[in-house]
């Protein structure tokens, strides 16, 4: 068994990416759709929070041994229900950041063992903790493409 535990400077470096990647961008330009179905660069980031807030507890399930199944959520409905577009970018980029130094002090008190706790998400994989982190920050890395995808296509809209 590997007890390799994650570089958690490119998991509290998630942060640091997307600051840099809205960079420059007025409220007009965050909150801007390419599409009426497509999410705004505020839009993205505040899927990202959600997503740290569902991260932050899947990590106290395994950690805890206390769910057997992972929890989920819906995306698209979490972004429009809470009128994502609304929000200010700097806001949900303060939680977002907090959520991780939250996270990152818990990890330091983890043992290596700790880090091979494990639990079974809504697919019914089993994941150790290490891997909900390296997927974490494999989704903060997917969702900057997604950032540039949009910043590009609000260029050629100008």
């Amino acid at each position: 068994m590997s007890t390799t535990i994650p570089d958690l400077s490119l998991y509290l470096h998630t942060h640091q990416q997307l600051q840099e990647a809205i960079q420059g961008l007025s409220e007009g330009q965050l909150v801007w759709k390419p599409a009426s179905d497509q999410w705004s660069v505020t839009e993205v980031l505040s899927h990202l929070a959600d997503h740290n807030i569902v991260v932050s507890f899947r990590i106290r399930a395994i950690i805890s041994g206390a769910s057997a199944i992972l929890p989920a959520f819906d995306q698209d409905p979490w972004v429009s229900s809470t009128k994502a577009n609304e929000g200010l970018a700097s806001d949900i980029l303060v939680l977002f950041q907090s959520l991780l130094v939250y996270n990152h002090e818990l990890f330091g008190r983890l043992s290596p063992e700790d880090w091979e706790k494990t639990g079974v998400n809504f697919k019914g994989q089993t994941l150790t903790l290490k891997d909900v982190v390296h997927s974490f920050i494999a989704h903060v890395q997917h969702h900057l493409g997604q950032i540039a995808r949009i910043k590009r296509a609000l260029e050629a809209h100008v």
